[in-house]
């Protein structure tokens, strides 16, 4: 991601779904004057605790004008569910010819995950919407189209399988990254889509030893505004 980005002395950067600063200290390190967002207070806080210049604010309506270098993000653009709205905040933000480097969940993503969700709360619920459209994970195809249409020029996209080490478990993971799935059903039913969903899950995503591994599929794509 930082080698497509190719970050310059002086250069200023917005990084767009920031998390905790980890990787836009590496931005700051290459010399770049950088600016963190994040949709989560607790996010911007742990930036801020590093020293970074972070903010929070809703990818969805960035208040930028012709301010930065370069847009990046990692691993945050999926869980912003109106592409287009977030593309036209991207292209205001930057200077003309400036580059848009990202990379999130593409098409495919968590895809096991999804469909054993899917199962256990239809069997359940008789609810056949989940997960619903809690994310955005696009084809290449899709993603270039939206790109394109918003004024930039796609100098590369690539869609990129990458089997990721879970640290705790399937459970752990659902907790967290699928917690608003979860929370869309009855409470009492909560744990219980969770277990059952883990239980369909491990014949596929867990070893003989029990380590966990999730499906993901990323997009990684580089974009110049052209205006």
């Amino acid at each position: 991601m930082l080698d497509w980005l190719a970050p310059q002395a002086g250069e200023r950067i917005l990084d767009l779904g920031c998390g905790d600063g980890a990787l836009t200290e590496r931005l700051v390190a290459a010399g770049a004057e950088v600016t963190g967002t994040d949709f989560s207070p607790d996010m911007v806080a742990g930036a801020r605790a590093r020293g970074l210049d972070a903010r929070v604010l809703d990818g969805h309506a960035l208040d930028y004008d012709a301010a930065f270098d370069a847009v990046f993000s990692n691993a945050a653009l999926h869980w912003m569910t109106r592409p287009d709205a977030v593309i036209a905040g991207v292209a205001r933000a930057l200077r003309p010819g400036g580059r848009f480097v990202a990379e999130f969940g593409g098409q495919g993503n968590v895809a096991a995950i999804r469909t054993a969700l899917s199962a256990v709360i239809e069997r359940l619920t008789g609810r056949v919407d989940a997960p619903g459209d809690i994310w955005y994970f696009p084809s290449c195809a899709e993603h270039r189209g939206r790109l394109e249409a918003g004024g930039f020029a796609v100098d590369r996209i690539v869609l990129i399988p990458r089997p990721t080490p879970i640290p705790s478990d399937m459970a752990g993971w659902l907790e967290t990254l699928a917690a608003p799935i979860l929370t869309s059903v009855p409470e009492d039913l909560r744990a219980r889509v969770r277990d059952e969903a883990a239980a369909l899950l491990r014949p596929v995503l867990c070893d003989s030893d029990g380590n966990w591994t999730a499906d993901y599929m990323r997009i990684r794509f580089e974009a110049h505004y052209a205006g």
